[in-house]
């Protein structure tokens, strides 16, 4: 048997990932997988996901040179969620700029944002 036959993935072929900074254990972000995703995943060692909006993988860092390299790749007890640790390069995780895509935190039924831009996402992204 396969190892990704061991993955519970939904009817669309996808399974939620939660990327974990290696070293700091700070979530940095959240993303599906389709089979070919965490196959490539493993095999490069770099994130691969599958953008749902565009319908197509997406090769986390394809444009914005933010790669998120793998050093460990789990799966949950009921096998229907991938974690995986990684190496942020670049610090920035999220297409907003930011370190993370976690930035808002509920405060008195209120989101507040606690995380500052680290760089323009005008210049990360040179099309938008």
């Amino acid at each position: 048997m396969n190892w990704l036959d061991d993955v519970s993935w939904d009817a669309n072929g996808l399974a939620p990932v939660i990327a974990q900074e290696h070293d700091t254990g700070s979530i940095l972000m959240f993303a599906w997988m389709n089979r070919e995703a965490l196959q490539l995943s493993h095999k490069t060692r770099q994130a691969v996901y599958w953008s749902r909006s565009r319908g197509k993988l997406w090769r986390k860092g394809e444009e914005s040179g933010h790669v998120q390299k793998i050093h460990e790749i789990r799966l949950d007890c009921d096998g229907d969620v991938i974690l995986i640790k990684v190496e942020q390069v670049g610090g920035i995780a999220c297409h907003t700029g930011r370190h993370d895509c976690f930035f808002r935190k509920l405060e008195q039924d209120q989101w507040v944002t606690d995380q500052a831009v680290i760089k323009d996402p005008h210049e990360i992204y040179k099309h938008e």
